[in-house]
Parts: C-alpha cells; structure tokens; sequence
C-alpha cells in the first residue's frame, strides 16, 4: 500500500438509482466519502479495458463509475484515461503523484504505452489474480443487493443474497468475454486463495465460433441473436434418442444429448446456410455454458465448496447464460450448491486494483438489511433479467 494511498469511506454504499444505457454497468453511491480520491484503475483484457473511477460531490459524497472500452481501441482507450487524470489533477489538494492501478495482462503488454501517454502519472502494475478477489469481496461485503442467483423456474428468477461478512471459503469461477475461462480460483481467507485449475473453453470459444457460423461481428450481437433460437432444431436432444424422457437416469427429453448433434448426416455435406443463425447462436451458447457448469461443479465437489461465484464480462446479466450455469450447477450437486451472479461481475479486477490504493472506512456499527422486507417487481418477462437487474431501485442506509 502506498504511503499516498487515500481513504474510502463505504458506510452507506449503495447502487446508484440513475438511468444507463442498456449493458452499461450502474455507479456505486459513497454518500459519505467527501474526500476527492484521485486514482484510477483499468483491468486491460483480452478484448475489453474495464476502468474504475471516482467523482466527488462536494458535500453530497461521491460516485465510483464504471467503464468498458474494447481492447482493440487502446489508445481509445488511454485517451479517456488520460482525460479523467487532467480532471484528476486540477482537484488535487497536494503535490503528490497521480497513481495508475493497471492489472491484467494488458498491465503488462501496453505498460510502456501507459506510461508514455501519461506522462506525470505513476504506473502501478498489480497481480491479476489478487485484485479479483479483492475486487469479488468489497462487492459481497460491502454493496448491498450485488449479488443474486437466478433460476427461471421461480415466479421471479432473480434473487439477491443477503450482504454478510461470513464469506468464506468460496469459488470463484472467472470468465473473460473474447480470451477463455482463464482461473478457478478456491478462496479460503481475504488474502488466501489458490488457482485450483482451468480451462481453454470459455468466452473466446464461443466469440470464434459464433464469427464463423454466424453473421454476429460483436459479442453483445451474440448474445442477442441467441434470444431467439431454437436450439432443438440443431442439438440431438434425450427425447429425439428415447421418444421421452429417460427416467431412470434423472434425464428430460428436452435435455441435450449431443450439441450440434442434428447437424451431421451421413452422406449430406452441411452448411451454416441450411440452419438458423440464431439456432446455432443458441446451441453455442448452451454448449458453452453448460460445460463451463459442470467444470465449475467438479472443481467444487472435489474442494468442498458450495458457493460458486460467477465473475468476468462472459455472463453480462444474460438470463439464458445464468439459467443455464445455475441449471447445471443445481443439477450436478442436487441442489446441493449455488451458481452466484454479480452486478458489476466484469469489473471485479478493475476494481480491486483500485482498492490497492485505498483503505476502506467502515462504520463503528456494522451494516446491516433485511432481505425479506424488499423484493423486486416480479418481472412479466423473466428473460429480461438484465433490464430487471437495472430497474431495482434501492439506496440502503445504515442501521443507527
């Protein structure tokens, strides 16, 4: 921690009510953090820059924004950055250093970049890993109705979880939009965890493939083509081989028996032409998801965990996404474990970077709420969770 470091006060934080477009990720209201806070994180992915920031408001507290940029757009992307650090230095009280947090792996791949494009700016590298899970536990602890789980069964899918400082141990299941589901992580302490393993497949597989048999040139394109898709048209599913459902092994007829399974037939050379975009969009999507899901289950039983969170900008409030990981978590572990959502799920590392430069101030009284006494509208549409995520409305205060 720097000797710089400058102090954040949480007491009273809550998601802000303002209206954002759609998939932009909502600020977090710090009413009582008067100090100005001059720092700035930026987690550099694969295919997105995700940034966190913060802006005063006189006496009325201050805000933490927020921002995605495409990878690709780099220097885009430095641009912003370098303005917030012009506004930055014009409210600064002191003749201390600008402070960069960068994390990722772009910390390292664009650092000479930074560091030339923002010139009386300190560029502060931080591990990847480590700024996840502290970035994962300020939201649990510390943002009321952050976390939730979805289950499209229920008359309202979304549930939030209850906001406590009993988090331990827990798994986090990280995956990133355009690259892979780079980390599984077991976390047993604040600064106690361990990478438990990996894999290959994660939202860069569904990106390629879904550019080579769809027409979708951009991620959130993907997710939205797949609304309207009937994977049933493209997966081999257990009724198509049974006539029904297979009872005996637990098994749905409308379970997938072979992703893509219909498309091979014996003597026909097929082409993406001969199915629905959305169709294969779709089964994709499952495809993904569902692997991912049972990935994450083993890890799980295997380490004894029953808490699953799902981080990285993969997932994106994207309801069949969610349903189908809390599906196949449910499913494996018979109910046994939780497949948990985040609000600000791709800002996790950003914002644990930006936390490496401040020391959290909590209440002399604990925060506390009563999950019981809000519920959100009941959405009319459940697979609309993301506009129902952003249509809660809540400002928590502190118990006196």
């Amino acid at each position: 921690m720097s000797d710089n470091a400058s102090v954040m006060n949480v007491d009273g934080a809550s998601v802000s009510e303002a209206t954002f477009a759609a998939n932009e990720t909502r600020d977090i209201v710090l009413p009582n953090q008067t100090e100005h806070v001059a720092h700035i994180a930026i987690d550099i992915g694969g295919s997105l820059a995700k940034i966190v920031y913060f802006t005063s408001a006189d006496l009325n507290g201050g805000r933490l924004h927020f921002k995605k940029i495409e990878t690709e757009k780099i220097d885009e992307c430095i641009d912003f950055v370098a303005e917030l650090m012009a506004d930055a230095r014009l409210l600064k009280s002191d003749n201390t250093n600008l402070v960069l947090k960068a994390t990722g792996g772009g910390a390292y791949l664009f650092y000479d970049k930074l560091e030339a494009r923002l010139p009386g700016v300190i560029v502060q590298k931080e591990d990847e890993m480590d700024c996840l899970i502290t970035g994962l536990n300020f939201f649990i602890t510390e943002i009321p109705y952050e976390v939730f789980t979805y289950n499209e069964q229920e008359p309202d899918p979304m549930q939030f979880e209850e906001k406590t400082r009993d988090i331990y141990p827990y798994m986090l299941v990280n995956i990133g939009s355009g690259v892979r589901m780079d980390s599984i992580l077991k976390v047993t302490g604040p600064d106690e965890f361990s990478r438990i393993s990996g894999t290959s497949l994660g939202g860069g597989t569904l990106w390629g493939l879904m550019s080579l048999l769809t027409k979708a040139t951009s991620f959130d394109e993907m997710l939205e083509i797949s609304k309207d898709g009937d994977n049933k048209n493209v997966d081999l599913l257990v009724g198509d081989i049974y006539g029904t459902d297979y009872t005996k092994l637990g098994l749905k007829a409308t379970k997938i028996a072979s992703s893509f399974g219909k498309v091979f037939k014996k003597g026909v050379q097929q082409s993406q032409d001969n199915f629905r975009s959305s169709d294969i969009a779709k089964s994709l999507l499952f495809m993904v998801s569902n692997n991912i899901g049972q990935i994450a289950y083993l890890n799980a039983q295997q380490h004894g965990l029953k808490r699953i969170y799902f981080g990285g900008c993969f997932i994106r409030g994207h309801p069949i996404t969610m349903n189908t990981l809390s599906y196949a978590i449910n499913f494996w572990s018979n109910g046994d474990m939780k497949a948990l959502f985040l609000r600000h799920e791709g800002h996790l590392g950003a914002t644990g970077a930006f936390l490496k430069h401040s020391v959290i101030r909590r209440a002399r009284h604990s925060f506390s709420f009563s999950e019981h006494n809000f519920t959100p509208d009941i959405n009319p549409n459940p697979r609309n969770v993301y506009g129902d995520i952003e249509e809660t409305n809540v400002e928590l205060r502190p118990t006196q």
